[in-house]
């Protein structure tokens, strides 16, 4: 057996590849009873779930054919001494090795929600016209690192800062496993430079807060009371000219119970807007709820639990010298363009590796 093989195997003892086939099994079986869509939000759930178990274990299989057929084609170019398809095989098989260490990555996302699509929303905090400057760099860290993934994204509200920057934006990125991956993004970034605001071109320290939710596929997820709900309408903000709104398409929607509120104004009509509000209200919803079973979780793993402003979860300094670092992995480099420039893998895989090992 190959290492590559072996590595395969003990990969799938981990990812528990028979269960899983066997809750294939029982969800196409349910599928094809006559009773089966007498409840459509059931229905539907179980047909989310099955097709969600199969786009996990079909790459492992067709991973586990192709090892095989590599371990049948060594054997044969041994038995007949063929350098050729020796180095073929060589080549193939470091390939083989790259997509299982991609594999066993992904192992990392287990979560009910991680292979959703995410909810991404910055919000400029301390430090005035920098940190909505700050915010809107931001903004383009994680446009440039979905770009790289190949992840669709839509800005789905912004506010624009006074003088320059953003107030706030929320951005919807679509992809297999981008709630998972951007979740750990959660929390307080800290930017330490030179104020280019600043007349005397001092040092300036700002913060913006960035949330990520999952995004909710149907309203079974996350029910939410009409009466629960106040609903007001105004005219969207615009940079003037031809674009101006002439009626009040932008929706803001207050949820009483906790005080949340949501608005949307970049759709063209109001019933987008408020179709668009109402989805990201639900996703915040969930992502509290979310918050509260992991607080639950480590107040019972007897681990302190803390969230807020001064909670920094990482710092970038571009002056006095250049410097990355994840405050809850230790994780850092000096290639801060690199990182403004959305590549932010090194820094996800290590917190996520983290959870795990934690």
């Amino acid at each position: 057996m190959t290492p590559c093989a072996s590595a395969c195997k003990a990969c799938w003892s981990v990812f528990d590849l028979a269960s899983k086939e066997r809750e294939i099994e029982q969800l196409e079986a349910r599928s094809g009873r006559p009773d089966f869509w007498l409840d459509q939000a059931a229905a539907q759930a179980a047909m989310r779930r099955l097709n969600d178990l199969r786009d996990e274990v079909e790459p492992w299989r067709r991973l586990e054919r192709h090892v095989g057929e590599l371990g049948d084609l060594l054997d044969l170019a041994l038995a007949e001494g063929d350098a050729s398809l020796g180095a073929e095989i060589a080549q193939e098989t470091a390939q083989a090795e790259q997509e299982l260490d991609r594999r066993e990555f992904q192992l990392l996302l287990g979560g009910p929600y991680d292979r959703k699509n995410a909810l991404l929303a910055i919000h400029a905090g301390a430090g005035g016209t920098d940190s909505q400057d700050w915010a809107q760099m931001l903004l383009r860290m994680y446009l440039r690192w979905a770009e790289r993934r190949a992840y669709e994204t839509e800005v789905l509200d912004t506010t624009p800062g006074e003088e320059a920057g953003i107030k706030s934006v929320t951005v919807q990125v679509a992809g297999p496993y981008a709630y998972g991956y951007l979740k750990a993004e959660r929390g307080v970034h800290r930017l330490v430079r030179l104020s280019p605001f600043d007349a005397a071109h001092r040092r300036h320290t700002s913060f913006v807060l960035v949330e990520v939710m999952p995004e909710v596929a149907s309203a079974v997820e996350v029910t939410i009371n009409p009466d629960d709900l106040k609903i007001d309408v105004y005219r969207s903000s615009s940079a003037g000219g031809q674009n101006v709104q002439k009626t009040s398409t932008a929706v803001r929607i207050t949820h009483l119970p906790t005080g949340i509120v949501v608005t949307c104004q970049n759709e063209r009509s109001q019933l987008q807007n408020k179709e668009t509000a109402l989805k990201i209200l639900q996703s915040r919803l969930l992502q509290i709820e979310l918050e509260k079973q992991e607080e639950e979780q480590a107040r019972l793993k007897g681990q302190h639990v803390s969230a807020g402003w001064g909670n920094q979860i990482r710092s970038y300094v571009l002056h006095p010298y250049n410097m990355v670092k994840d405050h809850r992995t230790e994780y850092e480099t000096s290639n801060t363009a690199a990182v403004l420039d959305g590549e932010l893998d090194e820094f996800i895989a290590a917190w996520l590796k983290s959870q795990v090992s934690g």
